[in-house]
């Protein structure tokens, strides 16, 4: 079967990668073009048909709303679109709670399921809403991100920002699917692609050396958006991420190291004010500093280290720590990092490209003067 997506005509594949964890189980589907299989999926993964909310945002419900509103009435869901304002402000309690009197209107029951269409904001603040509506309702995650596609659409983190720290309020809630459309990142705007690729560098930092070798190799094709090369690029760090929820859902061990670059990461986004950095931006920032970091004390090279970092350059995104970044403010979200224990926090660090570790620093370790 083929389809025509924009200026291309592709053919409708898909990949099917298993997230296994017990009776939470459950799929997720990458491919070009299978956003109008949405539907069909969804039966096929136990929903039952009646209402539902597709919650998005206002730029992504222009282009995707409607597809899939046609796709799930085809298979018998009542659909409510619910539309947040784009950016990460809308991931707030103000906005939880809007979300929360439209699915009152429209009658969600604990038969009923919330649809993420969107990107990572829109999958964390659905997913929170959904894990917290009548304590708990279906959630199907239909990722339309390069960051949402190969990282936060799976592993049950939801959550809002609170004003002294990023995804402070949250919970851990496992969706009954991903759908992941490659060929919906064909309309997002050039800063947004290329920030998702600091998920998928992370990926081969932490646990993939060659991945990093494909990706220098084939990063002009990526850039340039080639369908094949996306559904290859998604798929491979899906699988990646898999693994580790499976092994480690709730993040008492090793799932703490996808959380490279992300401690620094979330405390640039917190200090600069939500949105003055998107995410992926500022965990680009926080891979070369920990991998600066890693040089100091885990005994990374400087030759991988600049590796990284041009990697990183390559793609487009910055690697500077921010003026004033030492700054009380940063200090202040750093200290708040939800993996801090004892006055200091755990931090993932590279011992070598493709292994991880994580080691205790002290506030004043990871601000330390040269790194």
């Amino acid at each position: 079967m083929r389809a025509v997506v924009g200026w291309r005509t592709i053919r409708i594949e898909m990949r099917t990668i298993r997230i296994a964890l017990g009776p939470a189980s459950h799929n997720a589907h990458v491919g070009a073009g299978i956003l109008d299989r949405l539907g069909g999926l969804a039966c096929d993964a136990g929903l039952k048909p009646g209402s539902c909310a597709i919650v998005t945002d206002s730029t992504v419900e222009k282009l995707y709303a409607a597809r899939v509103e046609d796709t799930l009435g085809k298979s018998g869901f009542a659909t409510a679109v619910i539309s947040v304002p784009p950016g990460e402000a809308s991931k707030s309690l103000p906005t939880l709670e809007l979300l929360y009197d439209r699915m009152t209107e429209i009658g969600l029951d604990r038969n009923s399921a919330v649809f993420a269409l969107g990107g990572g904001v829109v999958g964390d603040l659905a997913g929170f809403a959904a894990a917290t509506f009548l304590r708990g309702v279906a959630l199907v995650q239909v990722p339309t991100t390069v960051v949402a596609q190969v990282d936060s659409a799976l592993g049950g983190k939801t959550a809002v920002n609170h004003r002294h720290a990023k995804n402070l309020i949250g919970a851990f809630y496992q969706p009954r699917l991903i759908v992941a459309d490659v060929a919906t990142l064909a309309t997002l705007p050039e800063r947004e692609f290329r920030e998702g690729l600091a998920e998928v560098i992370k990926y081969g930092a932490i646990m993939d050396a060659p991945m990093i070798a494909d990706l220098e190799r084939d990063l002009d094709s990526i850039l340039a958006r080639r369908p094949d090369l996306l559904e290859q690029v998604v798929a491979r760090s899906l699988m990646h991420k898999a693994a580790v929820v499976g092994a480690d859902e709730r993040e008492g061990g090793l799932r703490k190291t996808l959380n490279f670059g992300h401690t620094i990461g979330h405390a640039i986004e917190a200090s600069a004010g939500y949105g003055s950095y998107f995410h992926g931006e500022a965990v680009a920032i926080g891979m070369v500093a920990a991998a600066q970091l890693s040089c100091a004390y885990a005994g990374f090279s400087a030759d991988e280290a600049s590796r990284l970092q041009r990697l990183i350059e390559r793609a487009g995104l910055p690697t500077a720590m921010p003026p004033g970044w030492h700054g009380d403010d940063f200090i202040r979200a750093l200290s708040l990092d939800k993996k801090r224990a004892a006055g200091a926090v755990e931090f993932v660090l590279l011992d070598r490209l493709g292994h991880s570790m994580t080691k205790r620093l002290s506030i004043d370790e990871i601000v330390a003067p040269g790194l």
